[in-house]
């Protein structure tokens, strides 16, 4: 048998005073009145042990984590639910007591429709890494109305906020839960809080709910036993819901059998489906999700608190989509996650991670203001292979990318041994067009080094509301997952005293965004910008430079055409004079002209992409040294110069890669295996 440890709130109905006392308590399968019995298996889930940067005391322990399920969820269910009247009262799971991180913010859950609590049971392993998880459960037979509950948490609210006034607080609702995380934002808009809501039921008024009202006023005795199991078939796709039990990797053979005997398993639980919503309660419950959406629809307007809201475009009860479009525009800081394949119930189906989710849309952080170093949190190994396949593999497959260090003592080796380890460590080279390089670099980085760069990123990947307007909402989620962090001396101080490998492209986005003819040309300031902070710190310095573009993509659309084009120049103007927050604002010339633009690509046949990594230079003994401008300078030109050189260095020995072509290098893998590495040029 499962155990949880909660902190309850007891709190009587129908008084004015909060009488609110908090018990802990173990909750087991004990039959007192004060004990509830959980019950519920779990398989343990297949070690992951994430990728640690050794110096990086941020990192989380995700070995050991269980694999919960919906026969989870139902067989727990059943116990929550027993013999018991009300009130509603916040518990703590188990899975959540684990070791977290310190600071870590309070996360409120608010269920749905159930009321049960456990409507994260997937993620409450994960959440209780970085969170202090509460769940609300609000019990069968309870009646307490929309605008107690709102009481209820509203109390917790300013409880927990008098207790810890810095730290923020997640509101996390699903459906009915999104409607009261909304109203009791409304009526705090000075505390902290951060909403996370998952197809909120503000839309009831059009949703397919509403006629059942009047069908269950009518429905006979005998019938209504079998509307539970309709309705738990519309709230979610059962073929997601069931593959979230199956390890992911699992060969398609393997998964078939496990997800067939998955599916015999829960048949026995679903009967609980009908103790959860029986008849009364289920009727009290539509008539409350109708006055919460009315309720909070007339409140909306104060809510001041960033929201994530978190919409699936397959939802049968609600428009989700169309509801989450609606919010944004009332709401002063929100962002949205479309998840197109999802039901209603999508945090119970296969493939939604909330933590991953809460990641990469940049929504965690554990003060009063996001702090991209500190706040960060090492993606799993997991996470990093599926941004790596989503949006980098291709890049790997297409081009071979060769890498190149260079050893102390000035051999170059076709690896990244040349890389120290230790860090800190500054990484500057070449932005390659579009930043093509970013995911071979960063992913042979974390496979031969067990090292996740991280780099300095232009503040439009992380400036929400232009993403929202400019892009699809999630287009930077994966910089974001991966560690990137807006460029700003403040953030380059805080990675280099932790020592970190730092990313670094001097020449920014008017390097990798440049015009026709400008191939591997560096775009620096003529003043050193990072020389005397790396030597503050006594970090390594490694210039390195990279070629390929020129192999994969033909310019023919630049910034210069573009502006000759009186629509396309009014809106080039529009972003990059009204919306993007502009950097070198001190400094003139070329280097300042950053303007964002798309250009015009024609593709070729991909050739081949080459990184050479020159020697680490080491700031540490000239530390004294570099404290003079002058000195600085001097070393700021030596490394641009040494990444000139790498590039000159490369463009030459390509010509001598047997396996530079497309077809070449397909021929070489058909005849030695895919997994086999091409050679190239000698060096």
């Amino acid at each position: 048998m499962a155990a949880i440890i909660a902190t309850i709130n007891f709190t009587p109905r129908n008084t004015t005073r909060t009488t609110t006392r908090k018990v802990k308590a173990t909750l087991t399968s004990s039959s007192t009145t004060t004990n509830v019995s959980v019950n519920g298996k779990a398989s343990l889930r297949k070690k992951e042990t994430v990728v640690v940067d050794k110096n990086n005391k941020k990192a989380l322990d995700y070995s050991e984590i269980q694999r919960l399920s919906v026969k989870d969820y139902l067989e727990r269910s059943k116990e929550l639910i027993k013999a018991d009247g009300g009130p509603p009262r916040w518990f703590s799971p188990l899975e959540c007591g684990a070791a977290r991180l310190n600071n870590a913010p309070l996360f409120l859950y608010l269920p749905g429709l159930d009321g049960v609590g456990l409507g994260l049971i997937l993620h409450h392993q994960r959440l209780g890494k970085m969170f202090d998880v509460w769940c609300l459960h609000i019990p069968v037979t309870d009646r307490t109305t929309f605008e107690d509950l709102v009481h209820l948490v509203e109390r917790t609210v300013k409880t927990e906020n008098t207790r810890s006034p810095n730290r923020p607080i997640y509101l996390v609702g699903e459906s009915l839960g999104g409607c009261l995380a909304l109203a009791v934002a409304a009526r705090n808009p000075g505390i902290d809080l951060l909403l996370i809501l998952a197809n909120p039921a503000t839309s009831f008024s059009k949703s397919q709910l509403q006629p059942l009202l009047p069908f269950l006023d009518t429905m006979s005795e005998h019938l209504y036993p079998g509307f539970p199991y309709i309705l738990g078939f519309l709230t979610g796709d059962p073929f997601k819901m069931m593959m979230a039990a199956v390890e992911k990797g699992t060969p398609p053979e393997q998964a078939v059998g496990e997800l067939s005997q998955n599916l015999v398993a829960i048949l026995p639980s679903l009967s609980v489906l009908a103790d959860i919503l029986p008849r009364e309660s289920i009727h009290w419950k539509l008539q409350m999700l109708k006055s919460a959406a009315s309720f909070t629809n007339s409140r909306i307007h104060a809510v001041k608190a960033e929201t994530l809201i978190l919409a699936s475009g397959g939802d049968q009860l609600l428009p989700s989509q169309n509801e989450a479009e609606r919010l944004s525009k009332v709401l002063p800081s929100c962002q949205i996650r479309n998840f197109r394949d999802s039901g209603h119930t999508l945090l119970m189906e296969d493939g939604v991670d909330l933590v991953t989710v809460i990641k990469g849309a940049g929504f965690y952080r554990r003060t009063r203001k996001i702090d991209y170093v500190s706040d960060f949190v090492l993606p799993t190994p997991s996470e990093f292979k599926k941004v790596y396949d989503s949006s980098y593999r291709w890049v790997d497959l297409a081009t071979s990318p060769v890498m190149l260090s260079t050893l102390e003592d000035g051999k170059i080796v076709r690896s990244l041994a040349g890389i120290p380890h230790q860090g800190p460590v500054l990484l500057i080279g070449y932005h390659m067009l579009m930043g093509l390089e970013l995911g071979p670099l960063v992913w042979r980085f974390m496979v031969e080094k067990d090292i996740l760069l991280r780099g300095m990123a232009h503040p439009i990947m992380f400036e929400k509301h232009l993403e929202e307007r400019l892009f699809d909402s999630s287009s930077f989620d994966s910089y974001r997952l991966v560690g990137g962090v807006p460029v700003s001396a403040s953030n380059f101080y805080r990675l280099l005293s932790t020592k970190a490998h730092v990313l670094l492209y001097p020449g920014g986005a008017r390097e990798a965004l440049h015009r026709k003819g400008e191939e591997y040309k560096l775009f620096w300031p003529l003043q050193s910008e990072f020389v005397r902070m790396a030597a503050r710190f006594g970090a390594k310095l490694v210039p390195f430079g990279v070629v390929g573009e020129d192999d994969m993509f033909d310019i023919f659309f630049d910034y210069d055409d573009q502006l000759k084009v009186p629509y396309i120049k009014d809106r080039i103007e529009d972003i990059n004079n009204g919306l993007v927050r502009r950097l070198r604002t001190e400094i003139n010339g070329e280097v300042a002209e950053e303007d964002l633009y798309i250009p015009g690509l024609r593709p070729k046949l991909p050739g081949r992409i080459y990184f050479l990594f020159g020697k680490p230079i080491d700031t540490q003994v000239r530390r004294e040294d570099l404290r003079d401008r002058d000195r600085a300078n001097e070393l700021y030109l030596h490394v641009k110069s040494e990444v000139e050189r790498s590039i000159a260095y490369l463009k030459v020995r390509r010509e001598k890669d047997p396996y530079r072509t497309l077809l070449s290098r397909v021929l070489y893998q058909a005849t030695n295996g895919s997994t086999s590495e091409i050679p190239t040029f000698e060096f």
